[in-house]
């Protein structure tokens, strides 16, 4: 009966929304093929701009509005710009199905998703991302973390733009040496670096909340790749973490970002499993 069940498992249908960086690579890393996969459907604003792209695979997927999506596909991956979240993960998790989220900063502005995805069966998932650690954090959130708090040092031109930089009329653009430009809460800086700070984000809502998770934010002339470093004190271990980020062709974003995006599909039906 077990080998006969199994038999029986069928592909998971996969749509991904934006086709910048990230999704872009996730799209092509489905057409070379994940075991268990198929890739059925991209949603994009400007479809025109992605027919060279998408005639090049070697399975082209159905260009779709973001509305129809769920009627073809079993699990969404959301690579746009924040303002559409909602309208990307709301009819996959009223649906018993599963979105997987970029922009986790503005997660924290749309808990009512998390809500509705608990009522109806549905998943959010928030990928590793440039973020190593976050089982760990994870599992440490399994008894009482105490603190945790990150540093992130970024290159100028991943920072120049960022809300909370216009607002407070930051000249980062002329520093000569590391200026440090935000010190706060992850939900603070969720809104006020909404393109720069998911990864804090996905810290906090694997630890202690946005609301007690500590950032520092630095601008540095010297630097070219995104730099993060967490600290975590918690009745079960007492641990730091640093990683240091090769930016993407988009200056705000890591190509790790896209590549953990691809190992959490492979995961899905791999005959091993590491990491929770």
């Amino acid at each position: 009966m077990g080998n006969e069940l199994k038999g029986m498992r069928t592909e998971i249908r996969v749509a991904v929304v934006g086709l910048g960086s990230i999704g872009t690579r996730v799209v092509e890393a489905l057409d070379r093929g994940i075991a268990g996969i198929t890739l059925t459907a991209v949603s994009v604003q400007h479809p025109e701009k992605h027919r060279g792209l998408l005639a090049s695979l070697a399975h082209p997927p159905a260009i779709l509005p973001i509305e129809a999506l769920c009627d073809v596909a079993d699990l969404v991956i959301e690579c746009a710009p924040s303002r559409l979240l909602s309208s990307i993960v709301a009819p996959f998790v009223s649906s018993g199905k599963t979105a997987v989220v970029l922009s986790a900063g503005a997660l924290l502005d749309h808990e009512d998703l998390i809500e509705l995805a608990k009522q109806h069966g549905g998943q959010i998932v928030v990928p590793t991302g440039a973020l190593i650690g976050l089982d760990a954090v994870s599992a440490a959130a399994v008894g009482t973390i105490h603190s945790v708090r990150m540093v992130t040092r970024k290159p100028v031109r991943g920072l120049a733009g960022a809300p909370y930089i216009v607002e407070n009329n930051i000249d980062i653009e002329r520093i000569t040496e590391p200026l440090r430009i935000f010190d706060g809460t992850a939900r603070q800086a969720a809104k006020g670096f909404p393109a720069n700070l998911n990864v804090a984000v996905a810290l906090s809502l694997a630890g202690i909340g946005p609301d007690r998770t500590r950032l520092e934010i630095w601008a540095d002339p010297a630097l070219t790749r995104n730099t993060h470093r967490i600290e975590v004190e918690s009745d079960s271990a007492s641990f730091s973490m640093s990683i240091e980020n090769v930016p993407s062709e988009n200056p705000r974003t890591g190509r790790i970002t896209a590549l953990s995006v691809i190992a959490y599909l492979r995961k899905q039906r791999a005959p091993l499993r590491v990491g929770t």
